[in-house]
């Protein structure tokens, strides 16, 4: 669960933030340029240094207007009336959800007065926060890192950004800050009531979907679209059990998250998603799934959490007795990963089937904690491959020689084969849902490993739902 832990690269443009996040997600994920301003979505992604995993938010650049005319080259000229509020809303968000902030500066530039006023914001936190002076693509240039100390923050590491130079180093101090924290990390592990994310489009009906879950006006409600940006933990009783409602802020189609705070609130709902056991991912009835309703999903099931689908708003819909049926098979069309989560229609407004929500969350977080006998994991093994064998590459054949249910939440099975490298994705796909037409494995992703006898494992798959 290390993975959850945050690092968020915050500064003024043009710093090389992005080119920063590619290097440490080994992967050119993020748009670089010379304009200032590029980065204009929320991205993340998974790092791993020294056998730690953790996420990398790459954030726009903190934007300054200067007045026509102005000569100063500081990003903090007098006259730009909206400097402070843009400083205040980009720095402190990023200090409330990050585990560790790096602070990305120009070297080469020096020491501006927006690097000072982010850093004194910094300052006033009780995160780890350090600076990676950048540009610095000689180890003859060092000094000139040695004035960003002046910041006072707690380290200064050299780096160039674009060469790979010191990045190494920055990581080091990443790991040791994060490293710090793991003790909290692993009582949250031992938390084993169930968590429940409420995640979906904005404007979809999150928060009035939570307040009728818990009987009170809870969570803020209007018409306008992303009202809701903080990622809002409520604790219930559902048949005297524990449950930890988490509510957050609609995620938006790439493209089309504004600046400041409603840029910041992607970070949440992601964050709440890894924190969950189960996501809710709610539906507009009136609008129907869409492209970004497939990457929410997408997401949930990458991070191997447990899935119900909530079409909200189904009384606003005109209907006859067939439109139910065809609703969720065009759902199932558009969510095909997914066809093993249960759909639910209801309307939050007025409460209609909400009493469903807990209940389906409930038993697909039940079905993750499931386990199967070695013995029927082996008999349907041997059972899935007599009715349809694997193909082969030349004339070498895979075979398959026992398996095992090794873990659960979610389920994770071994198979033992000759060959991992044989094993095609598809043929993952084919024996996933022999066990799920023999167990109930509703709404919970099955984890599947490949090993032969001398320790090799599977390529990664292509595919979803698939651990090699």
């Amino acid at each position: 669960m290390a993975g959850n832990k945050i690092v968020a690269l915050v500064g003024r443009p043009n710093v090389g933030k992005s080119t920063l996040f590619n290097r440490l997600v080994g992967e050119r994920l993020a748009v670089t340029h010379e304009i200032p301003g590029t980065t204009r979505d929320r991205l993340h992604g998974e790092s791993f240094w020294n056998g730690l995993s953790f996420q990398v938010i790459d954030t726009g650049g903190i934007e300054v207007y200067q007045p026509a005319g102005a000569r100063d080259e500081s990003p903090l000229a007098e006259g730009s009336a909206d400097f402070v509020t843009e400083i205040i809303e980009q720095a402190m968000i990023a200090v409330e959800d990050a585990d560790v902030i790096v602070l990305v500066a120009d070297a080469q530039f020096g020491v501006t007065a927006a690097d000072e006023a982010i850093a004194e914001i910094l300052r006033r936190s009780d995160k780890p926060v350090l600076v990676a002076a950048n540009k610095i693509d000689d180890k003859k240039q060092e000094h000139e890192a040695y004035d960003f100390y002046s910041l006072g923050l707690e380290a200064v590491v050299a780096i160039s950004a674009i060469h790979g130079l010191g990045v190494g180093d920055l990581l080091d101090e990443v790991v040791l800050k994060l490293g710090a924290s793991l003790s909290d990390l692993d009582a949250e592990e031992d938390d084993d009531h169930l968590k429940i994310a409420i995640v979906g489009r904005p404007n979809a009906g999150k928060s009035t979907l939570l307040n009728k879950l818990l009987g009170e006006d809870r969570a803020i409600v209007s018409d306008v679209a992303g009202t809701t940006r903080d990622a809002i933990d409520t604790d219930i009783r559902y048949f005297g059990e524990r449950v930890t409602l988490i509510d957050s802020a609609g995620i938006r189609r790439r493209g089309r998250i504004e600046a400041g705070v409603e840029k910041y609130s992607v970070i949440r709902a992601m964050k709440a998603i890894g924190r969950a056991d189960v996501a809710l991912l709610v539906i507009d009835a009136n609008v129907g799934v869409t492209e970004q309703d497939e990457h929410i999903a997408g997401y949930i099931i990458d991070e191997y959490k447990s899935l119900v689908i909530v079409v909200n708003k189904w009384d606003a819909v005109e209907k006859d007795a067939f439109t139910m049926n065809a609703f969720s098979e065009s759902i199932r069309d558009r969510l095909h990963f997914v066809r093993y989560a249960p759909v639910i229609f209801i309307s939050a407004l007025d409460g209609k089937r909400v009493h469903q929500v807990l209940e389906a969350a409930y038993r697909v977080w039940e079905a993750r904690f499931f386990r199967m006998p070695t013995s029927d994991v082996n008999r349907l093994m041997r059972e899935a491959v007599e009715r349809h064998p694997p193909h082969g590459k030349g004339s070498k054949r895979l075979k398959f020689l026992y398996a095992s249910q090794v873990r659960t939440d979610p389920p994770l099975i071994l198979f033992h084969v000759n060959d991992p490298a044989q094993v095609h994705f598809s043929y993952k796909r084919y024996l996933e849902n022999q066990f799920r037409d023999a167990y109930n494995f509703e709404g919970t992703p099955i984890r599947m490993s490949f090993r032969a006898r001398d320790g090799r494992s599977a390529p990664p798959s292509p595919g979803k739902n698939f651990d090699s």
